[in-house]
């Protein structure tokens, strides 16, 4: 494909979650971002102005809601409704990270669904496809009505370790039974066999690892999980890894939440390297020696331009 998109009808805006990201996607794309303005009011509400003609044309918003989620949720809902408002054909919204998803279905008495929420904010607002990669549970596909693409950031982190070429008898490993099947498909990629650590979670936020569901004595142990947020579980998994004889332990996940003691728990316990992605923009402070970003852009460009073009987005996973 040349460098230049040659559909006008194809126009890419970024908001203000991820901006580096969007301007990757564009450029895997070849075209410019739309150009817009985001600001703010004194009293901190958000006033979107869209500076070009967006009349007929299929709209693609990237914008994940990572923190400050409520803001980015915010921006992102006031862009719907001015492309609407603008008469844009179609406004397909591309959320590298969803943000609320970890509150699919209600766990205790009394407790909101908020990724169901989410869901009925975009669509009440118009959007009318959502892109996404790995949704905290897949099931939140079945939240919208509206068509959902969601892609996989598995191969993208297998390949990592595939051209690494680690020397040593390679296992995956889920830090806990709900990341089995995302185990699997990384281990199925890389030709290992899988392990499970079983813990209990007192809490949210707080994990304690119980015991390891499989072979890792003298093994180069690979942890994959899809968020890390305050990397409890991971830097907790990986010290158990060691104690119970891996030989070194690698750790991988889509989203760099990484939040409150997330960097320091990392950067002090047994994990070698922590590979991610850039569904979610890491500032300086985050950016440690021991983290890799790898970049969903190419997938991402491929795949909007696989929806604008009506092919299947599902064969970039064959």
């Amino acid at each position: 494909m040349s460098n230049q998109y040659l559909d006008p009808n194809l126009k890419v805006f970024a908001l203000n979650s991820n901006i580096k990201l969007a301007q990757e996607i564009a450029k895997v794309i070849g075209v410019e971002l739309g150009k817009c303005s985001v600001s703010q009011f004194s009293d901190g509400e958000i006033q979107i102005n869209i500076e070009e003609s967006i009349r007929g044309c299929d709209v693609h918003i990237i914008q994940s809601t990572s923190s400050p989620v409520n803001e980015n949720i915010m921006e992102l809902l006031i862009m719907i409704d001015a492309l609407k408002r603008a008469s844009a054909k179609t406004i397909n919204i591309v959320m590298p990270y969803y943000g609320y998803a970890r509150q699919d279905r209600k766990a205790r008495a009394r407790e909101p669904i908020t990724a169901k929420l989410v869901a009925n904010l975009l669509e009440t607002a118009g959007a009318t496809r959502v892109i996404t990669l790995d949704l905290h549970a897949p099931q939140i596909q079945g939240f919208f009505d509206i068509p959902i693409d969601h892609l996989m950031g598995v191969p993208i982190l297998a390949d990592h370790f595939k051209n690494k070429q680690l020397d040593g008898d390679i296992v995956i490993v889920s830090p806990d039974h709900g990341g089995v099947t995302r185990a699997r498909k990384m281990a199925e990629r890389l030709k290992a066999p899988i392990a499970i650590i079983d813990k209990r979670r007192p809490k949210p936020n707080v994990a304690e690892v119980m015991n390891i569901v499989g072979n890792i004595e003298g093994k180069i142990a690979i942890l994959i999980d899809d968020i890390i947020d305050t990397a409890g579980t991971i830097t907790l998994a990986a010290n158990a890894l060691v104690e119970n004889g891996a030989r070194e332990v690698h750790a991988c996940c889509t989203h760099p939440v990484l939040s409150g003691p997330a960097i320091e728990r990392i950067q002090n316990s047994k994990i070698k390297e922590l590979v991610v992605t850039n569904t979610i923009a890491l500032p300086e402070e985050k950016q440690i020696d021991k983290i890799k970003q790898l970049s969903v852009a190419p997938l991402i460009g491929e795949a909007i331009i696989r929806v604008h073009e009506e092919q299947s987005v599902s064969t970039l996973f064959d």
